[in-house]
């Protein structure tokens, strides 16, 4: 997360690390992911390009720092991988992917499901100010990973503005939503994607999970927003 801070502890009981094995021996953070059920996370299609091998992954939940886990932290590995079948990694198009878990997780407070909106919420949230992206991933373009859990504040962005011309010039589809701040300096970035897009609804007091992270021009650029899932379109699949 390029221009957050870091979370506090169990603020996101609902983001999963889901960690790819390297040269057989340990495990290493790829992307971000949600926490849909006890047995069930969704992320980005992308990250699990040419890794399709769900022996070669494992998710860890309840975790702030990712080289420190705590008692509420639990780690499982992946039955199955299932990616959207209309993915396109030219176009990042239908960025979706879940993995099931071998065996369920138990809920408590650093361990949480996260909700899909109702119908009826869906545009209100949409068109959100507050909005929340968290993860692990890159905290400059050129940067490093994260060892902590970061957060950012960002503001759904009418897709209007995101696809002029001095930005996306059209790229984005109506399955994508941009966020982010329009001035830059506030992004998800590599590491952070298949990482949740929430934003809180003050009627029911909850947050809703309306995106996740998949793609951008850099990180945190002027103009260049960070383009998301639009899950509202994704709910059948899901």
């Amino acid at each position: 997360i390029v221009g957050g801070h870091e979370a506090p502890e169990g603020a996101w009981p609902w983001v999963v690390s889901l960690q790819v094995l390297r040269g057989g021996v340990r495990f290493m953070h790829l992307c971000g992911g949600v926490l849909l059920g006890r047995r069930a996370v969704l992320t980005a299609g992308h990250c699990v390009d040419g890794r399709t091998d769900p022996c070669s992954w494992r998710a860890v939940l309840g975790v702030h720092n990712l080289h420190r886990h705590g008692p509420h932290t639990a780690r499982r590995r992946i039955r199955r991988i299932i990616v959207h079948s209309e993915f396109k990694r030219e176009t990042f198009e239908n960025d979706v992917a879940v993995f099931e878990l071998k065996s369920a997780v138990r809920y408590g407070l650093y361990i949480q499901p996260m909700c899909l909106p109702p119908a009826a919420l869906v545009q209100p949230l949409e068109n959100s100010s507050d909005c929340y992206i968290s993860g692990w991933g890159r905290t400059a373009e050129k940067g490093k990973i994260s060892s902590v859990l970061r957060e950012a504040q960002v503001e759904i962005l009418p897709p209007s503005l995101c696809n002029s011309s001095q930005g996306y010039a059209g790229l984005i589809d109506s399955k994508a939503l941009c966020a982010g701040v329009w001035a830059g300096g506030t992004d998800s970035c590599q590491g952070d994607s298949g990482g949740p897009l929430v934003c809180y609804h003050p009627d029911t007091d909850k947050f809703y999970l309306i995106g996740i992270a998949s793609f951008g021009v850099g990180c945190g650029r002027p103009r260049y927003p960070g383009i998301y899932v639009r899950l509202s379109q994704y709910r059948k699949w899901i």
